[in-house]
């Protein structure tokens, strides 16, 4: 009796658990194939339609240590349209080509940041999340 409940909890092998590939993690969007520019910008334009402030920071690493990230000019409080902002990043991305570059929304009613996503990573051409 004891050999057929064994039978039932077998491990399962390794390829039926990895969905992944095994690289770190960063942020939410990160869990998802890399956005194309299209994506962003939609991401983009959801920051701007909340109302929240979109800022671009950049980091050379992404350890989850590292609470602060150096921001990318000021907060660009007076963006009007989503290709403003990426101007910035595409600015931001080709001075800092080997760091993590993000894209944060900041609600200036509750005084902190709502939501961030990397669109840059170090090494790679077409990483962005």
């Amino acid at each position: 009796m004891i050999g057929q409940h064994l039978a039932l909890y077998t491990k399962p092998t390794e390829t039926t658990m990895q969905t992944l590939r095994k690289e770190r993690r960063y942020e939410t969007l990160s869990y998802l194939p890399p956005l194309s520019d299209q994506q962003i910008a939609k991401q983009v334009q959801y920051i701007l339609d909340q109302g929240y402030f979109p800022a671009i920071e950049f980091n050379e690493t992404s350890e989850p240590t590292d609470y602060y990230w150096t921001m990318w000019k000021l907060p660009l409080f007076n963006a009007g349209s989503v290709q403003e902002v990426l101007q910035e990043v595409n600015e931001c991305r080709n001075a800092y080509r080997d760091s993590y570059v993000r894209v944060v929304g900041f609600d200036n009613i509750k005084q902190c940041q709502v939501l961030s996503f990397i669109i840059h990573k170090p090494g790679g051409t077409n990483y962005r999340y």
